[in-house]
């Protein structure tokens, strides 16, 4: 996303959604192993097209305490920078993203005021906030991660090569030029 940010004049708002909310079924053998025996191919891809080196965090992460100290970060304005820090701290450092004193950790680094942040991620506004995020995906029918909408039209399912987004933005701009 941020290699299309500085190739295009696009604007990225990011969403809450969890791919195995607590509660799902184990996910069947065959079907993780699929998972597991894809990801040096995506880490390769993530180096040849991006230059960034995947360490990915533990596989069933819960991702929810994340989400809501990303709306934490939001009210504070810093949103996006807690956003880019918390993936950075998953995907390149395989920190735990579900534990609160990574999150703590993280906030401080963006320069959120954590001297309160463990009774801000129990405020039910921001828990509300992440639930009405998952609802609205779950109305559009997502259910895989990233779920990439452009112009609110165009829905990009799951990780996909540069030139397959690139080409998606291009048909938006030609069309809004219109």
């Amino acid at each position: 996303m941020e290699k299309l940010r500085e190739n295009y004049p696009i604007d990225i708002y990011w969403h809450s959604f969890q791919l195995r909310p607590p509660g799902s079924p184990p996910i069947p053998p065959a079907y993780r192993a699929r998972i597991e025996s894809s990801r040096p191919q995506f880490a390769a891809r993530a180096r040849e097209q991006y230059g960034i080196e995947i360490n990915a965090g533990p596989f069933e992460t819960d991702s929810r305490p994340a989400l809501i100290a990303e709306k934490v970060a939001e009210s504070q304005g810093k949103g996006k920078a807690f956003h880019d820090a918390v993936m950075h701290a998953y995907w390149q450092q395989a920190r735990p993203i579900g534990d609160s004193e990574v999150l703590k950790e993280i906030a401080a680094e963006v320069g959120l005021n954590t001297d309160n942040f463990e009774i801000e991620l129990a405020n039910p506004e921001y828990e509300a906030a992440v639930e009405e995020d998952i609802e609205l995906a779950r109305q559009y029918g997502l259910d895989a991660v990233p779920a990439l909408i452009f112009a609110e039209k165009y829905l990009v399912s799951g990780a996909q090569p540069y030139d397959l987004l690139k080409r998606v933005v291009e048909k938006v701009q030609e069309e809004e030029s219109k």
